[in-house]
């Protein structure tokens, strides 16, 4: 029987997950995937052969109010009669609070998923939900091995300088501090990247994950330096339904002049704003793009105007910048979003070539770019299988 781990992605509206069987040591091969998408709305299960092969498909017409749990449980029915040959060792998680304890992969016990769920307010989209799988599978399959993967933990030693707010000492010290997250993005995409081209992958990178959540990361030598979200996934980049980077003024005066209490603004910020409350159309950018509607235009435009302004400054806490890396939905598929973007950054010395950026090329630059601009697929699921195996033979990724 073939050894295999699982890793799983349980995020804000969708449930990702791969099946590597562990053939060659340190060397996790993907043999199926796929993804639960549309939570809370009409959720659809679609799992794929390493071949593309459909192996399984299904659509919650009427499922808009199924939790992450119980679908998770109609995929592990499923998977238990459809594992033939295949012994699952160890499930990985995507968990993506690590606060400042967590800064590598761990097994996981009531200890530390006690811990894990005091950090639910500073990911409320996620965190959440990324428990929610680990105590279901934990009542499905007890004593099956499950490692928790942080996103945090990418940028656990970044410069102490980004870390910090302009707030007292002392919340400093109890936590209050800039994390950063798509840890897992990050660090599969560098690997990728050192493959492709090492000699960019040592440089000045600027790595750009746009899908429904969004960030930015400046890496150097493969180390991040500096990143938009902070210390939670809400600041930074405006995102499908977040606002992103927000003057606390805003805060104060929804509350205190317009009364909203603070799980209202909460709902706000974290679900009814972003692209979705820009447009008042919705969160999803092929959507968008293919409105016309000028409240449509406007949400694409201010989502590649704040990108941009967000690179520049990572810029500057990289102190130039040789590399562009684009990823997730929208970075890897929407060549016009990326246009809009590079167009705003060529006085860095960003210059597309417009035929590979429509087809989606690997090198999206012109020849003569000072600035390589690259897009390159994320892979979280892998990078999950790796630290996995790495935490079960005592080691690393």
């Amino acid at each position: 029987m073939t050894q295999a781990v699982v890793s799983l992605n349980s995020g804000s509206s969708s449930i990702k997950f791969a099946l590597f069987t562990l053939e060659e040591p340190g060397n996790p091969r993907l043999s199926a995937g796929g993804k639960i998408e549309r939570i809370g709305i009409a959720p659809s299960l679609a799992i794929r052969s390493i071949a593309g092969e459909t192996l399984h498909a299904h659509i919650w017409a009427d499922g808009a109010g199924l939790s992450h749990a119980e679908l998770l449980e109609y995929l592990f029915a499923w998977a238990r009669g459809h594992l033939d040959g295949h012994e699952i060792v160890a499930i990985g998680h995507r968990v993506v609070h690590g606060g400042t304890e967590f800064a590598a992969p761990c097994r996981l016990d009531e200890a530390i998923l006690a811990k894990l769920e005091k950090l639910c307010p500073l990911a409320p989209l996620h965190q959440p939900h990324n428990l929610a799988a680990i105590r279901a599978i934990a009542r499905l399959a007890p004593g099956l091995p499950q490692i928790a993967c942080f996103d945090t933990a990418f940028h656990h030693d970044k410069p102490e300088i980004a870390a910090r707010f302009a707030l007292p000492r002392a919340l400093h010290a109890q936590g209050i501090r800039r994390y950063g997250f798509h840890g897992l993005s990050y660090e599969f995409l560098i690997r990728r990247l050192a493959e492709l081209d090492p000699v960019l992958a040592s440089g000045k990178i600027i790595a750009a994950h746009l899908g429904n959540g969004a960030s930015l990361c400046a890496i150097a030598d493969g180390r991040s330096v500096d990143t938009t979200m902070g210390f939670t996934a809400l600041d930074g980049l405006m995102m499908g339904t977040r606002s992103g980077a927000l003057d606390p003024g805003v805060v104060l005066h929804l509350q205190t002049q317009l009364g909203m209490r603070a799980a209202e603004v909460e709902e706000l910020l974290y679900r009814q704003s972003g692209l979705l409350g820009v447009s008042g159309i919705s969160s999803d950018m092929r959507t968008l793009s293919e409105s016309g509607r000028p409240e449509a235009e406007e949400a694409i435009e201010l989502f590649a105007w704040r990108a941009a302004r967000e690179a520049a400054a990572l810029a500057a806490s990289l102190g130039g910048l040789d590399g562009m890396l684009f990823t997730a939905g929208i970075g890897e598929n929407h060549a016009d979003v990326r246009a809009r973007i590079c167009r705003r950054l060529q006085w860095l010395g960003v210059e597309l070539d417009a035929e590979a950026n429509a087809r989606n090329a690997t090198v999206i630059s012109d020849a003569e770019s000072r600035v390589r601009v690259l897009v390159i697929p994320t892979d979280e699921e892998r990078m999950i299988a790796l630290h996995t195996l790495g935490v079960l033979q005592g080691g690393s990724a």
